[in-house]
């Protein structure tokens, strides 16, 4: 079994900065890509940004040049420092993880969520 818990989330005026951190725990051999998602209300889930464990990045366009993913393997976590935060960023962001079992099961962990709202 495999658990994702986050922390950061929060209420923060237009141009401010959040951090979101994400740890995983459980039956885990190995994480290969882990990241972000986001869903506003009315719309689907997008990614974010995510980041492999060999280091490759993918940040949707709407973030690039604002968010930054980081995580430590060592660890099981991944962070996402958001900066210059636009009201268009609040979401219900989630942590996502690919993560490789202890009993070589593969699998998609997801966490619960935490609230961002970004006041204009």
């Amino acid at each position: 079994q495999v658990q994702l818990a986050e922390s950061g989330g929060g209420l923060v005026q237009a141009g401010g900065s959040l951090r979101l951190s994400c740890a995983a725990s459980g039956s885990i051999r190995s994480i290969n890509a882990m990241g972000w998602y986001r869903q506003a209300p009315g719309k689907q889930r997008e990614l974010v940004a995510q980041l492999t464990s060999g280091g490759t990045t993918n940040y949707a366009d709407s973030v690039k040049g604002r968010f930054t993913i980081s995580r430590d393997n060592a660890k099981n976590t991944v962070s996402l420092q958001m900066n210059s935060l636009k009201p268009e960023d609040t979401a219900v962001y989630y942590c996502n993880a690919d993560i490789m079992s202890t009993t070589w099961y593969r699998l998609t962990g997801w966490g619960q969520g935490t609230q961002v709202t970004v006041s204009s």
